[in-house]
């Protein structure tokens, strides 16, 4: 499969680089020149000419540079064409460009990925919002791109993103157990060994993880995370998932504090917080501060 790719970043370039190993031809634009193949959008989509159907996948951060590259892209395709947002976008955003490119006759994907910085080896897991028509014609890439059963197309445009945002909320409640139960132990005057109480989780526990087997390596190799500062920023996803919950009347209690305390470390130099901040460090080589 032929297809162009935009954004060449630590998720972008890693996926383009899984589809060639898998015999896909991918044209590559980034802002940055030494990791493009083309200059420009206009070069990128005149280089997938001959194909069956122009296929772009956009993974550029969310909100005015998805818009604006979305709003480039209707100009350049013609009706038949198909675009991917594979970034992590709100929503409404999705549903909204869907239905722009619509008008042009051009298909639209909202693909939600996870799999960070692990996913060019590992795999990526993409859950996926369009019609039964544009999925099918991606799904030689998908099935390169993700790992075993690691796709599903979830519902309309608008569904990828939604299902992202609710598993994006989910991994924020996730990391603040794990970051707590590490406080707690450390603060005990049992003279634990933390890394091995965290590698014994990991195995035949209830709760065993991947995220588990990342923060107990982090760990044993930091015991008391002082490579990291207790400072961890939020995506945006975590609160677009409280506000979800706030609107559709679900309770979601786990979730709603675990981004406060995203906000609260930012006051001080919590132990959970070094924790939060390492793991999701491990899982998509986010920032830290030392």
């Amino acid at each position: 499969m032929k297809l162009g790719m935009i954004g060449l970043g630590k998720m972008g370039g890693n996926m383009a680089t899984r589809l060639r190993r898998g015999g896909h031809e991918v044209v590559g634009y980034d802002r940055d020149p030494a990791a493009r193949d083309v200059d420009s959008l206009e070069a990128l989509v005149a280089a997938l000419e001959g194909a069956d159907r122009r296929v772009v996948w956009v993974m550029v951060p969310a909100g005015a540079p998805t818009t604006e590259t979305l709003e480039a892209l209707a100009g350049l395709l013609a009706a038949g064409d198909l675009v991917v947002d594979g970034g992590n976008s709100n929503f409404r955003a999705s549903q909204a460009h869907g239905a722009a490119l619509a008008e042009r006759d051009i298909g639209f994907v909202d693909a939600g990925v996870s799999g960070g910085v692990w996913g060019l080896d590992e795999g990526y897991c993409i859950m996926a919002g369009g019609t039964d028509r544009d999925i099918a014609d991606l799904r030689p890439a998908l099935d390169t791109l993700v790992t075993d059963d690691g796709f599903a197309h979830v519902g309309p445009i608008g569904a990828g993103h939604f299902t992202k945002m609710v598993h994006n909320g989910v991994e924020y409640g996730m990391m603040q157990s794990f970051a707590e139960g590490y406080e707690l132990l450390t603060a005990s005057d049992l003279d634990i060994d933390v890394p091995a109480a965290l590698e014994v989780w990991r195995h035949g526990s209830v709760v065993r993880s991947w995220l588990l087997d990342l923060f107990a390596d982090a760990v044993h190799a930091d015991p008391a995370l002082d490579s990291v500062k207790a400072w961890a920023a939020d995506s945006g996803e975590g609160r677009w998932t409280v506000e979800q919950a706030v609107e559709l009347a679900v309770p979601a209690p786990a979730i709603t504090a675990a981004l406060f305390a995203r906000f609260a470390s930012r006051q001080d130099d919590a132990p959970a917080m070094k924790a939060i901040a390492i793991m999701r460090n491990a899982f998509g080589g986010h920032e830290v501060r030392s």
